[in-house]
């Protein structure tokens, strides 16, 4: 009763705003707990606004957010604090009459669930409530600040912000991205189409039943799809463009598509069709979704593509885009090539051939009759496939890997070749003319992050394309070109301009040496791929892009690079059956990217000469006993001596490693010449075993954004282990107490900010819940695992470097293992590109942000 009673106290004032009788809006009389309910309802009213609710303590407590959310953390949304709502509003969709509080038409925008970070109600009190999303559009780490000097009793006034994480994105807007229901799937026409009059109750979204439709699946709310099984996005894998087929036993070959890449996630009946970026695109295919619905496949994740075939089984864009067009995706099929889960296993880490595998049999002999089907292969012949289907006015070929995993991205283990040219283009403007809505197309190509023009296109159109481009082009109208594009002064003359977001399927003859298309014909708008994506695309020469992994030079057996190997068949991992010959093979390999962050650099070794799970010992002075390619330096040690310190100065000292057993080469943060000027910082982020690998990386992220503001550049590895360690290259200019305080300043601003996230004390006990920031690695003597280095634990893990963008896909720091690394090797450039060229200091005034006192 008394917890009921505060629950009445807390809406007194939303029941005193609302005449019932009159208004569709639930009065809160028969609640239902509703714990960590989060929603967004896209409000119609005298003014449109978002309103933003958080379940706290039974009710919703609320926000209007006049411009909605923003994905970009440099955006600060104005959210002024309502009256809070009863839970059963979260559902709330349809018409409040004129002339009561808040008429107009309201939507349920976004629904999920949040988590505060730390005590909710303490944050609320202090003007600082930090918390987590897991919605249908609005994920990640948000924070709503009060705006003291401009609040009073009366009048709360927050600030909503996103913080920098891996879903932040400030190229995107979500409001404009998002415009019908994620509860229903109607616009606000429709919801008020469905409105009763004045008086009566809103009319609820259809409940999703076994019999559920497309548009139905596509909105259940996210909570009801994890209870059925239904896999989250990921996004997918891309070919490289090259100029020949690649042959031999380690490809297949399978038809190259043109249409729209699909993702879909299925558990039943529940189907949800995805692009290539994450949007659901169920409502434009529901006799597909439906079709893959009837199958009642259990949960799963499949990659293919949806096309229009022609009668002699070729695919057409142009009728696709028409047809979509045309409201109806009747004549469509979705042909599958790729499976990246199935019934809560993640199968991405196998060979293709076994995925392939394991799709066909999903999909069982419903896969032939259509209009889903399994994407088949040849396993030889690729070139003569190639010339047969060129011939047949296909689209191309594309060869793949049969043993590589699945990774997202482009990758060198897809490869594909065009039988013509064809490129996706930003529509940059148009000329006009009398009788259309326009005459051609102004189209460009990114080149870094500017826009170069590349030619005008005016065929290819029928009159829906006129009619559909024309009203785009009103709504995206601007007066000057983007980016200042430089355009030649004869189009300039006449054109209009739009504003760079549209991408537009070109086929084409080829360039002039100026850059610009030939003989373009307009093929359809690609709606299902971002215009900052669009890159021209150039074939690479076969060699470049499916080099093989390298191959160390071994004269004879149990010498690799000059090394000769005692008992090269000894086991180092047993359960993976990896000998010391691999690992010395490993390192040969990898030596081009691992030599320039360990070459000449002191170092420490963890030996394992019987593997991992033997006794090991660590080493930091040469001693007597090792190889010739082990250096050593005599340094000054605080006991007054001096102690004879490792270093390496080339591939034989990686080698050396192998042969040794020394399964860890931890290294100093300077080098052997310049012992006591560091040039190399790490941030080691140690988590408590209580978080999620998620919580490390969005603690990376915190890290990396407070260097960047601070003007400083770095790098994330993965640690090989449970952690990350985030590396900050900079000129040998300080000496150690100046570096290891700014990297203490660094760990305690973090531990400050967020006291709930992290710490900057070793202790275990402080750490828990939290993540520990280790900069004690930066102290004279102190050393952190070098890159590319294998580790002394089960699985032969390797402490990897990855770039930002790659680390917001991997789910685990020991994600790359020794077999995995050598797959890498032949398919990813350097992760850390730049890195040896970038010239950056601790300047004064980082320095003194941090604390540092001027020497």
């Amino acid at each position: 009763m008394a917890a009921g009673a505060r629950v009445d106290d807390r809406l007194a004032i939303y029941r005193q705003k609302r005449r019932f009788q009159s208004t569709p809006e639930p009065d809160g009389g028969q609640a239902v707990a509703r714990p960590g309910l989060y929603v967004i309802q896209k409000h119609d009213a005298t003014r449109l606004h978002y309103d933003f609710r958080l379940e706290l303590d039974g009710v919703l407590k609320s926000w209007a957010v006049t411009r909605g959310p923003s994905l970009d953390p440099g955006e600060k949304r104005l959210a002024v604090e309502t009256e809070d709502h009863p839970l059963d509003y979260g559902d709330f969709e349809g018409t409040i009459p004129k002339g009561n509080y808040g008429a107009g038409t309201v939507m349920v925008w976004d629904i999920g669930k949040w988590r505060p970070l730390g005590d909710a109600a303490a944050g609320l009190k202090d003007g600082m409530l930090k918390f987590e999303l897991q919605g249908e559009r609005l994920k990640g780490r948000w924070v709503l600040v009060l705006m003291k000097g401009k609040s009073d009793a009366k009048r709360k006034n927050w600030l909503l912000i996103k913080e920098r994480d891996q879903v932040a994105d400030p190229l995107r807007d979500v409001v404009e991205e998002f415009t019908q229901s994620a509860l229903s799937g109607r616009d606000f026409a429709a919801i008020a189409a469905a409105s009763p009059p004045a008086g009566g109750r809103a009319v609820k979204p259809d409940t999703p039943s076994k019999s559920r439709s497309a548009t139905q699946t596509k909105t259940a709310p996210r909570r009801r799809q994890k209870a059925l099984g239904l896999p989250t996005f990921e996004p997918p894998a891309l070919a490289t463009l090259v100029d020949r087929v690649p042959e031999g036993e380690d490809w297949l070959y399978e038809i190259k598509f043109d249409g729209y890449r699909a993702l879909v996630a299925c558990a039943g009946q529940d189907v949800r069709i995805l692009t290539r970026s994450g949007l659901d695109w169920t409502a434009r295919f529901p006799r597909l979704a439906n079709a893959i619905g009837a199958m009642g496949l259990e949960s799963a994740l499949i990659d293919g593509e949806i096309v229009a075939v022609r009668a002699d089984g070729g695919t057409d864009f142009s009728r696709l885009v028409a047809t979509l067009k045309a409201g109806d995706d009747a004549g469509l099929s979705y042909f599958a090539f790729d499976l990246l889960r199935v019934a809560g296993e993640d199968l991405r880490s196998l060979p293709l051939i076994e995925r392939k595998e394991r799709l066909k049999g999903l999909l069982g002999d419903t896969a032939r009759t259509g209009p889903i089907f399994y994407t088949d292969h040849l396993r030889q012949g690729g070139a003569r496939m190639l010339e047969t289907l060129c011939q047949k006015g296909f689209e191309g070929i594309v060869a793949k890997a049969i043993d590589a995993p699945y990774r997202a991205g482009r990758s060198k283990s897809w490869l594909k070749v065009k039988c013509g040219k064809d490129q996706e283009f930003v529509i940059v403007g148009y000329r006009p003319s009398d009788k259309q809505p326009f005459a051609s197309l102004l189209l460009a190509t990114r080149e870094a992050k500017q826009l170069r023009y590349a030619g005008r296109v005016g065929s290819g159109f029928d009159a829906r394309d006129f009619e559909d481009l024309g009203r785009r082009f009103v709504e995206l109208a601007r007066a000057n070109p983007a980016m200042d594009l430089k355009v030649p002064a004869a189009i300039r003359r006449d054109a209009r301009w739009i504003e760079p977001q549209l991408v537009a399927a070109i086929a084409f003859a080829g360039f002039t040496g100026e850059g610009i298309i030939r003989h373009g014909r307009f093929k359809g708008l690609r709606l299902d791929k971002p215009a900052k994506e669009v890159v021209l695309e150039e074939p690479l020469e076969l060699e470049a892009a499916a080099a093989p992994v390298p191959k160390p030079a071994t004269s004879v057996a149990g010498e690799v690079a000059g090394v000769r190997l005692t008992h090269p068949g000894r086991m180092l991992y047993a359960r993976q059956k990896i000998t010391k010959l691999d690992v010395a093979r490993y390192y040969a390999a990898v030596a081009s990217f691992m030599l320039p962050h360990v070459k000449g650099r002191l170092a420490s070794l963890v030996r394992c000469p019987e593997g991992p799970t033997k006794a090991c010992f660590f080493q930091k002075h040469k001693g007597s006993g090792l190889p010739a390619a082990f250096k050593s330096v005599a340094v000054p040690e605080s006991d007054g001596g001096t102690g004879e310190y490792l270093y390496i100065d080339g591939a034989k000292g990686l080698v050396s490693l192998a042969q040794i057993g020394a399964l860890e080469f931890h290294v100093w943060g300077a080098r052997a010449a310049d012992y006591e000027h560091p040039d190399r910082l790490v941030f080691d982020l140690d988590p408590d075993p209580s978080l999620t690998f998620a919580d490390v990386k969005e603690g990376a992220l915190e890290v990396r954004a407070l260097l960047a503001g601070l003007g400083l550049k770095s790098f994330p590895m993965l640690s090989g282990g449970k952690g990350i360690h985030v590396v900050l290259p900079i000129r040998p200019e300080h000496g150690w107490t100046q570096v290891s305080a700014f990297c203490k300043g660094v760990a305690q601003n973090l531990a400050k900010t967020s006291p709930d996230r992290y710490v900057a004390n070793m202790s275990k006990a402080k750490r828990k819940g939290r993540i520990f920031i280790d900069y004690l690695r930066n102290q004279r003597g102190s050393t952190a695992i070098a890159p590319y280095s294998t580790r002394a634990r089960e699985g032969a893990p390797i402490a990897w470097p990855v770039s930002w963008d790659e680390l917001s896909q991997i789910d685990r720091a020991n994600l790359v293992t020794l077999q995995e690394a050598m797959r890498r090797l032949s398919e990813l450039g350097d992760p850390w590109a730049g890195y040896a060229r970038l010239r950056q200091g601790l300047k004064p005034k980082a320095l003194a942000t941090m604390g540092v006192e001027k020497s």
